[in-house]
């Protein structure tokens, strides 16, 4: 788990790299959010050419909308909750499954100004990343503020993002 005090860049500059860096490989991304509310798919439209990289996006905030933009089962669900780890990354899998896409992206939390119903405090994040690369990390905001910890989310779910894609830049660079 992680703690949120450094400086994150804007949702535009992160979306302009990651979709520069998907356009350079031929790549798509698929993006399942619940409480950032949709502020990752709009950073990622905002690009002009987005038709090029991004396969669709979905607001899954409840077991409702999981069941029917997902097509999530209870047998999906089964000994797992969502704010966690495992959800999102279940959710980025599942949306990269059905948009065929070359990156599924999830996110699941507690914007606030209230905790979650499962007892986590406003501000706690699981953000997943599912591609050539699989990984997913805990955020705790420390702020109760709803629409912050919105862009809070979104900025952290295209961080770790970014960071999968310069991960395998690096990777790929043949060495001098």
């Amino acid at each position: 788990m992680s703690d949120a005090p450094h400086v994150l860049p804007p949702l535009s500059m992160l979306a302009t790299r990651i979709a520069a860096s998907l356009c350079a490989r031929g790549q798509t991304v698929a993006v399942a959010e619940s409480a950032a509310g949709g502020l990752v798919s709009a950073a990622l439209l905002a690009v002009p050419g987005a038709s090029a990289f991004f396969r669709g996006g979905a607001v899954v905030y409840s077991r409702r909308a999981g069941k029917a933009l997902l097509g999530l089962r209870a047998a999906d669900l089964a000994g797992m909750r969502g704010e966690t780890e495992p959800f999102a990354l279940l959710v980025a899998t599942r949306m990269r499954e059905n948009l065929h896409a070359s990156w599924g992206l999830g996110e699941s939390g507690a914007a606030g100004p209230s905790g979650s119903p499962y007892g986590d405090a406003p501000g706690r994040v699981c953000v997943a990343v599912v591609g050539d690369t699989t990984t997913s990390r805990t955020v705790e905001t420390g702020e109760a503020d709803r629409s912050r910890n919105m862009d809070l989310f979104a900025r952290h779910l295209l961080c770790l993002f970014d960071e999968v894609l310069r991960s395998q830049e690096t990777v790929s660079r043949p060495s001098p």
